[in-house]
């Protein structure tokens, strides 16, 4: 059954995969730590857009909490020997902002953080993704979640109190947009800079 989105009630979440009851059926969806960490608690409704692959007599089903990483897992998953699971393990290093920001500056060292990614994969990575990272932050389907995040008085202060640490701002953009989307609504400066710290933390 090919799907698009699922909502209904969190059952299970484990290591790699979590468990989504929808009207008494437990469907399985593989998700990334980004998506994990942004899930609600068991027991509670949860909305994810899927990814469903086809194999022989398997189906598999990829969970996103947003459509930035459903869209960067489908451009992943372009590149030669990049499946599913490794596509997953991308997204669980690098959020998809950071990962933009790795292939424009074909940064293969952040790209290699990711299990089953060698040096081989992420130049490919890089040679066959920049083009279309290139216009990650301008393109109104793919919009930077990390902008958005910075147009908010303490995520802006974040951003710049990491900036006058040391940090380019491109990356303390990408790790203040993460830190917010965990903290939710409300969250302060000082609570945006520790998150963003630990974000960038090797």
């Amino acid at each position: 059954m090919m799907l698009a989105r699922l909502r209904g009630t969190v059952e299970d979440i484990g290591l790699d995969a979590l468990v989504i009851d929808v009207g008494g059926l437990g469907y399985p969806v593989l998700v990334s730590n980004r998506t994990r960490a942004a899930l609600p608690a068991m027991g509670q409704p949860a909305t994810l857009l899927i990814e469903t692959q086809i194999r022989e007599d398997n189906v598999t089903y990829f969970g996103f909490i947003d459509r930035a990483e459903r869209d960067w897992f489908r451009l992943l998953t372009t590149v030669q020997g990049v499946g599913g699971k490794v596509a997953l393990n991308i997204l669980s290093a690098l959020d998809p902002d950071r990962l933009a920001q790795a292939i424009r500056a074909e940064d293969r060292a952040q790209l290699s953080r990711a299990d089953g990614v060698g040096p081989k994969l992420a130049v490919r990575l890089v040679t066959e993704l920049k083009g279309k990272a290139a216009g990650w932050a301008t393109d109104p389907i793919m919009l930077s979640t990390a902008a958005a995040a910075a147009a908010a008085g303490p995520a802006e202060e974040a951003v710049s109190a990491l900036v006058n640490l040391g940090y380019k701002r491109p990356d303390a953009l990408g790790a203040v947009a993460t830190a917010a989307r965990k903290l939710g609504d409300g969250a302060t400066t000082g609570a945006l800079i520790t998150a963003g710290l630990k974000e960038m933390a090797p």
